[in-house]
């Protein structure tokens, strides 16, 4: 019999009481979740703010052909807890191979740094919440992001991934959070993203 298909789901939410309680990202798991169950998944999970060990986080990562990071956007990245998780999680992947081969240049050829991986085949995706309004993406005209796309201001949480091995698809996002009306709309058309990305 063959084994199901695995997804992990890594959600990055913070608390912050009275301002910032998690339910909108906790809205998009569970959208995710019904999504690949549906698809016959089977479902891993880590919620980074309830706790984890490093160990059982980089066996997750072997399992799962899937990995999602859902994250809401602090202070143009995501919360300080998720780089606490990469540091502690890729360090255990990588002191053993698991993860990847020396430094990310295979003897066979060293001059291409980042090709080293032993994820190979997973895929990997973020999916974020922002207060920033969609038209602040893309455009050269707006001072602050100066034209840079999602995928462009990802780079920091995607290269990781990207450097073990991982097949990066396109990210998905909720934006202006705070003003917007769309957010009923974002969480629903969010599984047709998911089938589109991932071929489901």
């Amino acid at each position: 019999m063959t084994e199901p298909k695995k997804v992990l789901l890594i959600n990055t939410h913070l608390t912050y009481k009275n301002w910032s309680e998690g339910t909108l990202n906790n809205s998009f798991i569970q959208k995710a979740k019904d999504f690949f169950v549906s698809k016959k998944f089977e479902v891993l999970y880590t919620k980074i703010e309830d706790g984890y060990k490093p160990e059982e986080e980089v066996v997750k990562h072997l399992q799962a052909d899937i990995i999602i990071l859902q994250t809401p956007i602090n202070w143009f990245g995501a919360p300080w807890i998720y780089k606490k998780y990469v540091d502690e999680v890729f360090n255990c992947g990588l002191s053993d191979k698991r993860f990847l081969m020396n430094d990310g240049r295979p003897k066979e050829n060293p001059g291409q740094y980042g090709s080293g991986g032993n994820l190979l085949g997973k895929k990997f995706m973020v999916c974020g919440t922002w207060n920033a309004p969609k038209e602040a993406f893309g455009n050269i005209e707006q001072k602050l992001f100066r034209g840079k796309k999602t995928e462009d201001l990802f780079s920091p949480i995607t290269s990781s991934y990207s450097f073990c091995g991982c097949d990066i698809v396109p990210d998905y996002n909720s934006f202006d959070i705070f003003r917007s009306k769309t957010m009923a709309e974002d969480l629903e058309n969010y599984p047709k993203h998911l089938a589109k990305v991932f071929g489901l």
